[in-house]
């Protein structure tokens, strides 16, 4: 009596974990696929971009925020669609509106089937990602978009970094240099946001600061 009465609690116990692992399963596919449609959407909107925040800026993005993701064992699917997102509709080329790009995210994101608390979460990390000035602070509540912000600001430094400053600049159609123009350290996200000033101005206000 005892022995079937354990072998029923056995076969009971396994058929929980069976049916959690394989809700895991479909839910990690589900995710993957996802991030494979976003992937695709980012790389055709974003394959013109002139400016540095083109698909390869993302790319690069995306790739070092799954290694430190993995690292940090941070929600990967948050961090890969964050990653991914992060610059659609961005401010800069949609005349300052900051819920430009987070509103085109989460319109994306709902027609693919994304989980209101996941959309949520990418959204929340689009729009507190961007640097806003040198004296403006961005927390970022969650891991996640720590890890986001790190890979963002990485591919912002070095060489790479310098390539898109004058990338950047060259589109905006801003002058290289005018040495009677100092740098402004920005108190707030509205003065960084209509700042004009000349593209070596630009290492000083933000590059030599992250």
């Amino acid at each position: 009596m005892l022995e079937t009465y354990h072998n029923i609690l056995y076969a009971k116990v396994t058929r929980i974990e069976y049916e959690y692992y394989l809700a895991y399963a479909n839910s990690r596919m589900a995710s993957k696929k996802l991030i494979e449609k976003t992937r695709l959407y980012v790389e055709k909107e974003l394959a013109d971009d002139g400016s540095g925040h083109d698909w390869w800026h993302v790319y690069r993005v995306w790739s070092i925020a799954k290694k430190i993701a993995q690292k940090e064992s941070a929600d990967q699917t948050i961090v890969e669609l964050a990653a991914l997102l992060h610059d659609i509709a961005d401010w800069k080329f949609n005349d300052g509106d900051e819920s430009a790009g987070p509103k085109q995210a989460a319109s994306w994101l709902n027609k693919n089937g994304a989980a209101p608390r996941l959309v949520g979460e990418v959204c929340e990390i689009i729009s507190t990602l961007s640097y806003k000035g040198a004296n403006v602070a961005t927390p970022m509540r969650t891991i996640e978009g720590k890890i986001v912000q790190d890979a963002d600001r990485l591919d912002a430094i070095g060489a790479v970094g310098i390539a898109r400053a004058f990338a950047y600049g060259g589109n905006k159609n801003r002058l290289m240099y005018r040495p009677d123009e100092a740098p402004t350290m920005h108190e707030n996200f509205d003065h960084y946001k209509n700042n004009k000033g000349h593209t070596i101005n630009h290492f000083y206000e933000k590059l030599l600061l992250l």
